[in-house]
């Protein structure tokens, strides 16, 4: 979201846009939620492709995760790096929002590397059969 990808959006809606990930990073689910049952895009994503939903799953923020879901954040969303917000989760070890994906619907073969992978990688079987249900 730098100032120069569009000259045509104003300052204001830039550093809104900011606020918003800088809420889904804290978890600042209630706040969060508000802007986005407001009009602010469930969708939204910053200059690497993440989304809200990304940022709070990689934050380990479960509940706001859920909430993003449940008002239509694709779950297996891939930001500029091919990552998944579930794989993201699997690699911060972040236990609750890998629960909350999968109840969501997350896909573990998606992304590379693919949630499965990574929980491979670091040697969390436990997590792998949770996806794998």
């Amino acid at each position: 979201m730098s100032d120069s990808a569009n000259p045509d959006i104003p300052p204001e809606a830039i550093e809104l846009a900011h606020q918003m990930f800088d809420l889904a990073r804290a978890g600042e689910t209630a706040r969060l939620l508000e802007y986005v049952d407001a009009g602010t895009p469930v969708g939204l994503t910053d200059a690497d492709g993440n989304t809200l939903l990304m940022m709070a799953a990689y934050h380990g923020n479960a509940e706001l995760v859920v909430g993003l879901a449940e008002r239509g954040a694709d779950v297996d969303a891939l930001n500029d790096r091919g990552q998944s917000p579930l794989a993201g989760a699997v690699f911060k070890g972040e236990d609750d929002v890998v629960h909350a994906l999968v109840e969501a619907g997350a896909d573990p073969n998606k992304g590379s590397p693919t949630a499965l992978e990574t929980a491979q990688f670091f040697e969390r079987p436990d997590l792998a059969e949770v996806m794998q249900r």
